[in-house]
């Protein structure tokens, strides 16, 4: 609870002498909501809060170090440039509210700062010689420029009923009200953090948990769609031993199948589209798709599996009541104030590690870059001859490389997959469709003198895709977290 006119009034009675005729030669902002004036007075320097926080919005004399931010927040900053050295006239409170003015005498002449303690309406505000709006803690645009009035009573909300609660008791100290405030907030403010701290993490975990699983889940269809080709090296085999009985346009064949002992007849399906060497081949390719999953799924769903239950026990606790945050309670405020800050960036600001991560149906390793360095990087520092390279054609966008073995061709259904991506992370995205160049890594290389990314290519082929959510879902399903 905020503290209430009367408590204001008590703890003004108490700085407001000292302070006065002071200068402020520090300013800091260490939350969102909280600001420190540093205040050199004669033989001493004070540390003034100001916290604008709805639940605990006050002003004392601290002797906390706070931890500020490596980059000081544009409010604080505006602070710096326009009041950082003024001298304080007086501090008063205002009609007996609960709202502060420090009147200042600045480098640019008279100026005045107004603290709104009034709960959720709380504000900090910066004004001219005339009484007009410069800048707001709460970044009003409507404010700025205004004549300054206070808030009617009808939006001030109620301050702390208990008038007697920092009455008794009080400890030794030179600002003996403010020690009592700061103690009393310092309290109620560290536990507000940790449950703030642990409501995130339950939001985060249950997110990640929901995303585990549909991940774990689609490795597994693959998987299993997988382990229908498990066979299919056996049948790749026998078609070689009998191509020159077969013939295009067969809808199967029946072959002596010598892997069996008893050498029994096997009739084995064939594509009657499809020569008998492309039959053959296809077998293969599935075959090969089937040994691909066995060694990069079964790692990753019991890796996945794991992760899971250690998500979940950790949300269990949080529900249980008895997780405990990892770390101090202003530890964690600054990192819940970087959660906050950090919800209006794009996730692509968030990523960590080089460039996207996907995996095709057919079990390929597919990498998207995210930027011009990372294009470049990509390109010509991870890719080998022998991968194939992707761009949507004639539109700025992402280079995207699948990782191929020497020797070894595409299958389609790769080629199609990474040409999704290609058109997903292009300027092509709005529209849904275009085309998607692709070639050996070999066939691309820098173009000379211009920006990181950008290239010259040869002997491409190009191809038509358009976004399809089925595809995506699958493909984002089978991405590799960053």
């Amino acid at each position: 609870m905020a503290l209430s006119a009367t408590e204001i009034s008590k703890v003004m009675d108490e700085c407001a002498p000292v302070l006065a005729g002071g200068w402020i030669q520090k300013i800091y902002q260490p939350t969102d909501r909280t600001v420190v004036l540093e205040i050199r007075t004669p033989g001493r320097t004070h540390r003034l809060l100001i916290s604008c926080c709805p639940d605990t919005a006050r002003i004392h004399i601290t002797t906390t170090a706070f931890q500020n931010p490596p980059t000081p927040p544009p409010f604080c900053q505006f602070l710096r440039a326009h009041l950082q050295g003024a001298r304080i006239d007086r501090i008063e409170q205002l009609h007996g509210d609960r709202i502060v003015q420090l009147a200042l005498t600045a480098k640019e002449g008279p100026s005045r700062l107004v603290a709104e303690l009034t709960g959720k309406t709380s504000n900090l505000l910066v004004l001219d010689e005339a009484g007009l709006v410069r800048r707001d803690l709460n970044g009003g645009k409507d404010l700025v420029g205004q004549l300054y009035m206070p808030p009617p009573h009808s939006q001030r909300e109620r301050g702390a009923a208990d008038q007697a609660r920092f009455s008794q008791d009080l400890p030794e100290s030179p600002f003996p009200l403010s020690a009592a405030v700061e103690t009393h907030y310092r309290t109620v403010e560290g536990v507000s953090i940790v449950e703030t701290a642990r409501n995130t993490r339950a939001g985060i975990l249950r997110k990640s948990i929901k995303k585990l699983r549909r991940r774990i889940e689609a490795w597994h269809e693959d998987l299993a769609k997988a382990e229908k080709y498990k066979t299919y090296d056996r049948y790749g085999e026998l078609i070689k031993a009998n191509l020159g009985t077969i013939r295009k346009g067969q809808p199967e064949v029946v072959v002596v199948d010598y892997f069996d002992e008893e050498l029994p007849n096997l009739t084995i399906p064939l594509d009657q589209a499809k020569t008998p060497q492309g039959n053959m081949d296809d077998y293969f390719r599935k075959y090969r798709k089937h040994l691909a999953a066995e060694r990069e799924l079964r790692p990753r769903i019991e890796e996945g599996e794991r992760e899971l239950e250690t998500l979940k026990g950790e949300l269990t606790a949080i529900e249980q009541g008895t997780w405990q945050p990892p770390e101090k309670p202003s530890q964690i405020a600054r990192t819940t104030i970087r959660q906050r800050e950090g919800r209006g960036k794009g996730r692509q600001e968030q990523r960590q590690g080089p460039f996207r991560r996907f995996t095709s149906s057919d079990g390929l390793a597919i990498y998207v870059g995210r930027n011009a360095r990372e294009n470049d990087e990509l390109t010509f520092g991870f890719a080998k001859s022998d991968d194939l390279w992707l761009h949507a054609r004639g539109t700025p966008g992402s280079h995207v490389v699948v990782r191929m073995e020497k020797g070894s061709d595409p299958p389609p259904e790769t080629i199609r997959d990474a040409a999704t991506l290609a058109l997903l992370y292009s300027d092509l995205k709005k529209s849904g469709k275009g085309d998607i160049i692709y070639t050996r890594r070999k066939w691309v290389r820098k173009a000379k003198g211009q920006a990181p990314g950008a290239v010259i290519v040869t002997q491409e082929k190009s191809m038509h895709v358009s976004l399809e959510k089925t595809q995506l879902d699958a493909l984002k399903a089978r991405s590799t977290p960053e």
